[in-house]
């Protein structure tokens, strides 16, 4: 499954980095957009727990096509 997700501001290339290794990234109108394949609804879980402890909000989430 593949996910596009959006969150408020602009992350850092390191957090980026250092976070979410597995998604690709891109910076559209001051939010990150950043996407990439989910394997399971754990990995999603597990995602979405990953913003929370680093105080991100999700403004969107969805599963796109592949």
């Amino acid at each position: 499954m593949r996910y596009e997700i959006r969150v408020s501001g602009v992350l850092r290339e390191e957090t980026r980095k250092e976070g979410f290794p597995e998604l690709e990234s891109v910076v559209v109108s001051g939010q990150t957009m950043l996407f990439g394949d989910v394997v399971d609804e754990a990995h999603l879980y597990g995602l979405l727990k990953r913003f929370q402890t680093l105080g991100l909000t999700v403004t969107e989430m969805r599963r796109v096509s592949e």
